[in-house]
């Protein structure tokens, strides 16, 4: 069955009786069924099918809500009320949510359907989904390489036609890493757009849930929904949500901006391909009336170093919670309560985990908290106050995603540091609090999709739409 491109036309073809919702919602369950090798979810919901049925006489009597007909997955760091949230941990692998998160109470009042949960790298810790309790996430475009993390499944679910849109988590790049490596529209947030009620913590001064798209309508749409004020979330903001599918329907006057280029992004480590497609992207920018200024981020040279010191102290105090005592995987042949608490979290972590975890205790202790965690708060303020600065000579920044496109599985594994350096295009965006888009660009000689990353001012979304609309068509008019 062909499933028509963004969910209004599925909407639209129900009404017309020419299909059920049933129907598409087979057809996925069918696909998820037939790539099980990818290893995208963690779990299939049971009762999708009747829920299916229910939203289809929603729409046939005219009382559905806003996002009926659209079926999504969600990553398995955002809870579900009585589904699996197992982070893909050992240490949570039976642990059931007991309530759901706002993002999904939100999609799930407008009629959406979550089809089931996604795979990730622990923790959302991970920039390849290589470390998971339940395997690594295959790229559907060549399953010898890795589809970036952490929110590797949501990206493939979509990426591999097994749903329309992917609710999936973001600290330092994880949903516009895996946007890139696997040719697909991912969005990150400003910080506090998005409540983070429900969202597993990793980093909370960083996290933010995000959207994975084919179609940028989609995304709009469930923007419009998801985002905006809860009062469950102290960090979100009273900001208005703005009409983002009205904006998409709005022409592009490409006189009226400018576009950032920062310099320090386009020099050593960026993969020739990449550059020389982005190159060219940008000329033809300029050649349809763009304002294009060369802008610079001197301490962009500091954003690893930063965000792996600030992230890892996080994760130790946040992740300190999971200790075998009221809930999680407990292990049982301690012989005392310290015994217990060691045991169950060397066996329940995985690699990766532990190793930030130990990072971050480390910094936080007597004798290095000034020495690292002080001076990477302070970097931080000098990254976000680098990005001021640019925001006042342009509107907009444009940058690679990453500096490659999707590597050998286990080809970095065992080298952490190459691992991290894949979010050195990304990781600032989440130190500024700021947006930023992933669109897809093109392909290098291997056939590998890269993307064109589109950074905005904060709660500046509906501007980064607007870049959607003209990128996208400047790339497809050739």
């Amino acid at each position: 069955m062909q499933i028509p491109a963004g969910f209004y036309q599925v909407k639209k073809d129900i009404e017309s009786h020419k299909y059920s919702l049933r129907d598409i919602m087979n057809e996925y369950l069918s696909r998820i069924e037939s790539n099980k090798d990818l290893n995208a979810f963690t779990c299939v919901f049971e009762d999708v099918t009747s829920r299916a049925d229910e939203v289809n006489e929603k729409i046939l009597n005219g009382s559905s809500g806003k996002l009926a007909g659209l079926i999504c997955s969600v990553k398995d760091v955002i809870s579900i009320k009585g589904k699996p949230l197992t982070c893909s941990s050992g240490i949570l692998s039976d642990f059931k949510a007991l309530y759901s998160a706002t993002a999904v109470e939100r999609l799930e009042n407008e009629d959406a359907i979550i089809i089931g949960k996604v795979n990730c790298d622990e923790f959302a810790m991970g920039s390849s989904n290589e470390n998971s309790f339940h395997g690594p996430v295959l790229n559907p475009i060549d399953k010898t390489r890795v589809p970036g993390g952490s929110s590797g499944g949501s990206a493939v679910s979509v990426a591999a036609d097994l749903c329309m849109i992917s609710l999936g988590s973001e600290t330092g790049g994880s949903i516009r890493q895996p946007a890139s490596y696997c040719g697909i529209t991912g969005l990150k947030v400003s910080y506090g757009r998005i409540s983070r009620f429900g969202l597993t913590a990793f980093a909370s001064s960083f996290d933010s849930i995000g959207v994975f798209g084919k179609e940028i309508s989609d995304i709009a749409s469930v923007l419009e929904v998801i985002a905006g004020y809860d009062e469950n979330d102290s960090t979100s903001s009273e900001i208005p949500v703005d009409r983002y599918c009205s904006i998409l329907e709005e022409d592009i006057n490409t006189e009226t901006f400018t576009i950032g280029i920062v310099d320090e992004y386009f020099s050593e480590g960026l993969n020739p391909e990449i550059k020389a497609g982005l190159n060219s992207l940008i000329e033809k920018l300029r050649a349809a009336g763009v304002k294009i200024k060369s802008v610079s981020l001197p301490y962009s040279k500091y954003v690893i170093q930063t965000y792996y010191i600030l992230t890892s102290a996080e994760a130790s105090s946040n992740l300190a919670r999971y200790d075998g005592v009221r809930y999680g995987s407990r292990e049982v042949n301690s012989t005392n309560l310290e015994e217990m608490y060691v045991n169950t979290r060397s066996e329940g972590f995985g690699t990766e985990v532990k190793r930030r975890i130990m990072l971050g205790t480390y910094v936080l202790s007597s004798g290095y908290y000034d020495a690292y965690y002080r001076k990477a708060q302070k970097v931080r303020r000098l990254i976000k106050s680098d990005f001021d600065r640019v925001f006042h000579e342009v509107d907009y920044i444009l940058s690679p995603t990453t500096p490659t496109t999707a590597f050998k599985l286990k080809e970095k594994i065992d080298d952490p540091l190459s691992m991290y350096l894949n979010d050195i295009y990304t990781a600032s965006i989440n130190l500024a609090g700021i947006p930023a888009i992933s669109i897809p660009a093109g392909y290098d000689s291997n056939g590998l999709p890269y993307g064109v990353q589109v950074i905005g001012k904060k709660f500046d979304e509906s501007g980064l739409f607007k870049m959607h609309k003209l990128i996208s068509n400047t790339i497809n008019s050739n």
